[in-house]
């Protein structure tokens, strides 16, 4: 298939237009493509580069968000089919994310859910208002290699260092790595609660992943 079918692909995440992302991903299995492919050279490509957008502040919060949602579309479609073919994506690693208990905000863990899922890890979100305990049993349940807990108020950032220390006591660590973002979140409350990693945003959130997964294979 044409190179420029890839770039519409990739333009329909970066438009943020998730009618036309299932449209192309619908098309793309209509003319035999591997669904890895799609994923690969075009919708990936397309996360990619709003996020470095992003980064750059070239574009706002919500066109990250809309991007996400255009990525989430094209999934539905070809995800079951590469289930049906029996073909899996290459796994980076399994991440499980959730809000602390007691807190209920969730478009930063959701953009981070995204964006780690469009680099190839396995999300398991857990929602909002997450006690430790919970975060536990599902890092136990699919051999987490990361938590990921945010917090977007002051009076709730106490439940991230619950999870750190209760991490510690059922014996995950330092397999696992427990990482905290959010709103009120510093680099300094990060270090002072003994997490592995801050990330101040989406896009350092997922560079952080990698990096932490990356040197605890080397």
């Amino acid at each position: 298939m044409a190179e420029d079918f890839f770039d519409s692909l990739k333009q329909s995440v970066l438009d943020g237009a998730p009618e036309r992302a299932v449209e192309l991903a619908r098309r793309a299995l209509e003319h035999g493509m591997e669904p890895l492919e799609a994923i690969n050279r075009g919708f990936v490509p397309g996360m990619d580069r709003i996020g470095e957008q992003f980064a750059r502040r070239e574009v706002f919060l919500p066109d990250l968000v809309a991007a996400g949602e255009a990525m989430k579309a094209a999934m539905k479609v070809l995800e079951p089919e590469m289930r049906r073919r029996g073909v899996e994506r290459q796994l980076r690693g399994r991440v499980v994310l959730g809000t602390v208990h007691g807190d209920i905000h969730e478009i930063g863990k959701n953009l981070v859910g995204i964006l780690l899922a469009a680099n190839g890890f396995e999300v398991f979100d857990l929602g909002v208002n997450v006690t430790p305990e919970a975060f536990i049993r599902k890092a136990l349940e699919v051999k987490a290699d990361v938590v990921g807990a945010s917090a977007l108020l002051t009076t709730t950032m106490a439940g991230q260092k619950q999870l750190v220390e209760q991490v510690e006591r059922a014996g995950l660590r330092p397999r696992v790595k427990v990482i905290v973002g959010g709103a009120p979140v510093t680099r300094q409350w990060a270090e002072g609660i003994g997490s592995d990693g801050y990330g101040k945003d989406a896009i350092s959130s997922v560079a952080l992943v990698k990096a932490l997964l990356d040197s605890a294979s080397t």
